[in-house]
């Protein structure tokens, strides 16, 4: 048997191939995925910008990703054949000094799917049992395939002093931005302010619960500003904006090649707090699952664009060529 699955076979070379049929090993689980989510770093991964310490081709892509466990390996407990779940990309060894202090996010053996190992974006895909979250069945499996993103933006929310009330600007209008708007949320801030570049993208971010889109200046002074947009000039739009003692998050990843230019004097003369954040923790990745099956996080409002795994050539053209309001691209694979 065989099965299908999104390759990048090496930079710029994209294809849907058919490939050997999976079995779970020792400790993993086997799981058809039903919803696989495509972002920016899926196109970096094709056009080969991504850190080589961080990938290796050829690769099947997809990272964000949810569906049904169809069969367990020797040595599992908990996970069962027909569970429906959602799995930690980054794979944690659990023994480095970063693992044990909580930090599984920047892991000394760095291991992630759809990165350095197969991903989601296929008809089957093979996890580390350890990694497997369970979902509650009222849970639709195309809000959890949001999973790994909401999990990168609350890793980093929890490095800030959030409290009710706070004026709070988040500069960008893609996904990891309009998540930023979902959870900033749960902190009942005074007011969202976001500051993106398409202006199609307004209805969209007020109806998550932003309180003013600009394509312009942003407008007085924040008590927090998130950079959601993975440019320096975004990240230097969003420290500039601070208010004495004010907090910044880096969420978004620049080009390497790139270089921030800031007044010497701004971090001590403002005694700004700034925090960057990689990935997601696996506790981080735990709440997400927590607020997922308590109904109190339903991201998949967030997904405009669903497309069949066959149809992978528009999902990507879509990604790259914005037609109009975009959140969040799917590809259905239909393991749920």
């Amino acid at each position: 048997m065989s099965r299908r699955g999104l390759v990048v076979a090496r930079p710029g070379e994209l294809g849907l191939q058919e490939l050997d049929a999976l079995a779970p090993g020792v400790g993993e689980v086997l799981v058809r995925p039903a919803y696989c989510g495509l972002c920016g770093t899926d196109l970096e991964l094709l056009a080969g910008e991504v850190d080589p310490a961080f990938v290796r081709y050829p690769l099947v892509l997809g990272h964000e990703w949810s569906g049904v466990i169809a069969a367990i390996g020797d040595g599992v407990a908990g996970p069962s054949t027909g569970m429906r779940c959602v799995a930690e990309g980054i794979i944690p060894c659990g023994d480095c000094a970063s693992c044990h202090a909580g930090a599984t996010n920047v892991c000394e053996v760095y291991d992630e799917v759809g990165f350095t190992r197969a991903g989601g974006a296929a008809d089957e895909v093979v996890v580390p049992a350890r990694a497997v979250h369970r979902l509650a069945d009222e849970v639709p499996l195309r809000d959890a395939a949001l999973t790994e993103p909401t999990a990168v933006v609350l890793t980093g929310l929890e490095k800030l002093r959030l409290r009710p009330g706070q004026r709070v600007l988040i500069v960008g209008d893609g996904t990891i931005a309009l998540l930023a708007v979902l959870l900033v949320s749960l902190w009942s801030p005074g007011e969202i302010v976001v500051a993106g570049r398409r202006a199609a993208q307004e209805q969209l971010v007020l109806e998550l619960g932003a309180t003013v889109f600009t394509t312009g200046e942003a407008g007085g002074v924040f008590d927090v500003a998130i950079e959601a947009a993975g440019s320096t000039e975004a990240l230097a739009t969003a420290l500039k904006a601070l208010r004495r003692g004010g907090q910044g998050l880096a969420l978004g990843l620049p080009p390497t090649s790139s270089t921030l230019t800031l007044p010497g004097d701004l971090l001590v003369n403002s005694d700004l707090t700034i925090a960057g954040s990689f990935g997601y923790t696996s506790a981080a990745w735990a709440r997400v699952v927590e607020l997922l099956n308590s109904g109190r996080l339903r991201p998949g409002r967030l997904v405009t664009h669903v497309f069949a795994l066959d149809d992978y050539l528009s999902a990507f053209d879509e990604l790259a060529r914005p037609s109009d309001a975009r959140g969040k691209v799917m590809l259905e694979l239909g393991g749920g």
